[in-house]
């Protein structure tokens, strides 16, 4: 059983950067996949960014290529999302999952644990 708790939502003027971390409870962090997904209102939840269990590889969605970037501390029992040059469709509520494939899956399907989600709000 993983439980995930993220942090580091709020407002921000576009432009701005903010991060996010999601802390992870359980011994086994460090075996699955984690995920960043984010969903605006009225719109399916979607893949952001991914990042394997060493940190080594890791995926982000065109939309965010450039500008976000997923990393992860196994120690810790973290994992985080750094995003800059913010715009306004960033707007969206975040949420951190894990995962006991290995590889990146866009399927919010294969995704065996979710945190509650934070809400970035980006503003114009």
């Amino acid at each position: 059983q993983v439980q995930l708790v993220e942090s580091g939502g709020g407002f921000v003027q576009a432009g701005g950067s903010l991060s996010l971390s999601c802390a992870a409870s359980g011994r086994s962090f460090s075996s699955y996949y984690m995920a960043w997904f984010r969903q605006a209102a009225g719109e399916e939840r979607k893949l952001v960014a991914g990042v394997n269990w060493s940190g080594d590889s890791t995926y982000v969605a065109d939309s965010v290529k450039g500008r976000f970037t997923i990393s992860r501390d196994n120690a810790k029992n973290t994992v985080y999302l750094r995003m800059k040059s913010l715009k306004p469709e960033d707007t969206a509520v975040y949420f951190c999952a894990a995962s006991i494939y290995p590889r990146v899956v866009i399927s919010t399907t294969h995704y065996d644990y979710w945190g509650q989600g934070t809400q970035l709000t980006v503003s114009s």
